[in-house]
């Protein structure tokens, strides 16, 4: 009997240790699905049946579910006190107006979903992945064609100028015209196809590339086509479009750089004698993009009213004007230097400038103090177009360049392609390559449908010139000798050169990683935060209500799906239909989304304002938040184009390096950030499980062997992955010798097989096979059609791998040579 009983009471203990380990999982399932706050209630009151809770516990949770469950009275009640809290203690960030026009610009558009914890991962893999239209194809094929025809990008750097006719033939096919609406005489193009001629351009001159886009960039023509006036529209935008008005913009001043809201040019509304309202301005200006051959200044400056004129104070804020360069008092001329790289880059200074406030205000008066946000819903556009085409137009010219030189290029009797420390670089390049294609195209789409997403075109900007950047050094560490003798043959050292110019501008990037793609994507981003703020802001109770419950359910949400999704390494998250062997990426992004999700909110509850001061906490999140739509733009372009298997190489290998980017960002997050109380489980405990149970792992080398395997065959992959830049085949030019090189070398192959083979068969001797060809032909080894094929690939090859050489005279003289 006493066995019995303890057979008996061993049955209830395991019962009572389930039901409570049930009830665990049941409330991490209810977290896991989002469930809403009624359905909490209904769980909890079920768990409390089981345990056959005291009446006194039911009426405790009962008043509780009531007080939550009730909006107005969960108000009233809580909600007032947590208010008063934060006013207190000031515990939400301050945000000037200049961040809130900052924050205001653009939308949300993927880093929301990405944010969310929750991503719908079907909603991301059918945003649109756009193509050309015909008459944009014809542009491309025609005018742009062209103009890289007539480009010596050697005599441009050498004579740092850029021939009239390139001007002139610029002016006539409107380059300069490609954003102005066609009812005003420009191109109106798309967004993608402003971003394929500046790839292409950039392909071929960086000078040329440049002078192009500026003017379709941040300037006169994009502010006006948005807000302008019919008369300043009808005015202008038609003599901008053909090139009859060389427009710049001047907003960076000697201290005003990343920090546009700090500029102190001025302007001060006066009254006329004649009666107009006018501006008297004064600026000093610097680094503006061809300033020194305007024929109109975009000016951003402070605008003050001191006789209140307009009725709104005196202090109206920063304001965009059209000023004509031949003002007087306006200052031209001079230029800066930007590391050789010639194209007109220059200061403008402004003394006592006198202009028609209606005149020259964008918009007009009722524009007057609005150039903050004008500037930041331009940028949020730009940002995702300009830089992004020139880093990936370099890209791909190095993709180009470098498969062929590692093919033609020999050493020991090999290609140095087949070394591994050749291939390695090699690899990453191509990887880079197909990378920045994805995330070009994908945000090109959003754009294209009216979205402006500031935060995801920041990343745009940082990310792919960083990308840029390390595969310009890959490719010229592959180049080695023919990299850094400069002269026609080279086509990659001037972008080695001015790579840092596009890490520099449009907000530098160091700046752009912590301050915009975190500082602000935290608050645009997440689906509460920036409500509490606002509402916060404007006392609003009710408004602060709804968004800070809001918040502690995509608290607990998160929670809950983090704990599963790591417990499961991503396994209990849904996927899109997608290719078998891109599943596992999903899952690891949900993960991931859930994670730093959770984290962020850790990050802004513990060092609520001060957030946005601590840089390479916020610098982490950015690298975890970006990596995540660098995964997502890849997998939609290897399901866009169709899940090509010679595309999963490339796709594995940058997903993998995806992981492992957002792995080393949350053990930098677990290291750094600092939890009173707390920080030796955040660090010690939860730090080493995230090490142990790691989001990802280096792509093997296995990978980058495919990668550059690939690269180095003619057609195919290395033919997509470099389209859309300029690929001259004529012999005379640099691309079009080493194109050339590179397939005679791939159709000589199988020749010098067969002499190698003779060789190891002892009827040939052992010399290199270029030296046994007219042997191998005498005892039929090789027939003629093969020895004359190995000869002419010995004789390319070694025309495409000479480097430029000077006299003393050509060298100091700048002499061009041809």
């Amino acid at each position: 009997m006493d066995s019995i009983n303890s057979l008996y009471g061993y049955f209830l203990e395991c019962c009572t240790w389930a039901w409570v380990l049930g009830s665990i999982v049941a409330l991490l399932f209810v977290g896991f699905f989002g469930s809403p706050l009624i359905v909490w209630t209904i769980v909890l009151a079920a768990i409390m049946v089981g345990f056959a809770a005291p009446m006194w516990l039911w009426i405790v949770f009962a008043v509780v579910a009531v007080i939550f469950n009730v909006p107005p009275i969960r108000t009233a009640l809580v909600t007032s006190g947590v208010f008063a809290i934060f006013k207190k203690f000031q515990f939400l960030p301050k945000i000037s107006d200049t961040e809130k026009a900052a924050l205001d610009a653009g939308v949300v558009w993927v880093e929301k979903d990405l944010f969310s914890g929750k991503p719908n991962f079907q909603n991301l893999m059918n945003e649109p992945y756009p193509d050309l239209t015909a008459e944009e194809k014809a542009f491309m094929n025609g005018p742009v064609e062209t103009l890289c025809k007539m480009i010596d990008h050697w005599e441009i750097y050498k004579t740092k100028d850029i021939p009239q006719p390139i001007w002139d033939y610029i002016k006539k096919e409107k380059f300069l015209g490609m954003i102005v609406p066609k009812e005003y005489g420009g191109l109106g193009f798309s967004a993608l196809c402003h971003s394929e001629v500046i790839m292409k351009l950039s392909s071929r001159s960086i000078a040329v590339a440049i002078q192009v886009m500026v003017p379709n960039s941040l300037g006169p023509a994009e502010l006006l086509a948005h807000y302008g006036t019919d008369a300043q529209k009808n005015h202008w935008l038609p003599r901008l479009a053909e090139g009859k008005e060389i427009p710049c913009f001047g907003l960076t001043e000697p201290n005003a750089g990343s920090d546009a809201g700090a500029i102190v040019s001025a302007g001060v509304l006066f009254k006329d004698t004649d009666g107009k309202i006018k501006i008297k301005l004064n600026w000093n200006k610097r680094w503006i993009t061809l300033a020194a051959i305007s024929s109109v200044i975009g000016l951003a400056f402070r605008l003050r009213d001191p006789e209140n004129l307009l009725g709104k104070g005196e202090d109206l804020g920063i304001t965009c004007a059209l000023i004509p360069s031949n003002t007087p008092g306006v200052v031209l001329g001079k230029r800066h230097d930007p590391l050789n790289t010639p194209f007109y880059n220059c200061p403008t200074h402004g003394k006592d400038v006198v202009v028609d406030a209606e005149d020259a205000i964008v918009g007009g008066l009722a524009n007057a103090g609005k150039g903050w946000m004008m500037l930041m819903e331009c940028l949020a556009a730009g940002r995702g177009i300009s830089l992004p085409a020139q880093a990936t137009g370099g890209t791909k010219l190095a993709a180009r360049v470098t498969s062929a030189h590692a093919v033609v290029r020999r050493q020991f009797g090999v290609s140095i392609g087949k070394f591994e420390g050749v291939e390695e670089p090699l690899a990453r390049i191509g990887a880079a390559a197909y990378t920045l294609e994805a995330m070009r195209k994908y945000c090109l789409g959003a754009l294209d449908k009216g979205i402006k997403p500031g935060v995801i075109t920041a990343m745009q900007k940082y990310y792919t010139t960083e990308m840029g950047r390390k595969v310009i050094i890959d490719a010229m560490d592959i180049m080695g000798g023919a990299g850094i003798s400069m002269g026609p043959r080279n086509v990659l050292a001037e972008i080695y050169i001015a790579t840092p110019i596009g890490i520099t501008v449009e907000g530098a990037n160091i700046m752009t990683r912590t301050l915009i793609v975190f500082g602000q994507g935290a608050l645009r981003a997440h689906p509460f935060a920036y409500a509490e703020v606002k509402a916060y802001e404007a006392n609003d109770l009710k408004g602060f209500d709804r968004a800070f419950f809001g918040h502690i359910g995509h608290i607990i949400r998160n929670t809950c799906r983090a704990i599963l999704l790591s417990c499961s390494r991503g396994y209990l998250a849904s996927t899109p239909d997608c290719h078998p062997e891109m599943k596992v990426y999903f899952r690891r992004m949900s993960w991931t989304s859930a994670t730093f999700a959770l984290l962020s909110d850790v990050a802004m509850g513990v060092l609520g304002g001060s957030l946005k001061m601590k840089e390479k906490i916020t610098g982490r999140f950015a690298d975890i938040l970006a990596h995540m739509y660098i995964a997502t733009a890849i997998l939609r372009r290897f399901e866009a184009e169709g899940r090509r298997e010679e595309d999963l190489a490339f796709a594995h290998y940058n997903l993998k390096m995806c992981m492992v980017e957002i792995q080393k960002g949350f053990d930098g997050i677990f290291d750094n950030l600092k939890i009173p109380g707390l920080r030796w489980f955040f660090k010690g405990w939860i730090g080493a499980w995230s090490r142990i149970n790691s989001i990802g792992s280096q792509a093997s080398d296995g990978w980058t062997h495919a990668i550059a395997a690939e690269m180095m065959k003619e057609g195919g992959i290395r033919d997509r992955l470099t389209d859309g830049i300029y690929l001259p085949k004529e012999r005379d030019q640099a691309i079009g010798r080493l194109d050339y090189a590179f397939t005679v070398s791939l159709r000589a192959e199988a020749a010098e097989k067969k002499i190698k083979k003779a060789i190891r068969d002892g009827v040939l001797p052992k010399k290199k096979a270029n030296m046994l060809i007219d042997d191998a032909l005498a005892k039929n080894v090789i027939n003629a059609e093969e020895a004359g094929l190995m000869k002419e690939a010995d004789a390319v090859r070694y025309d495409a791998i000479l480097v430029d050489e000077f006299t003393e005279e050509q060298y100091h003289a700048n002499k061009v040579i041809r």
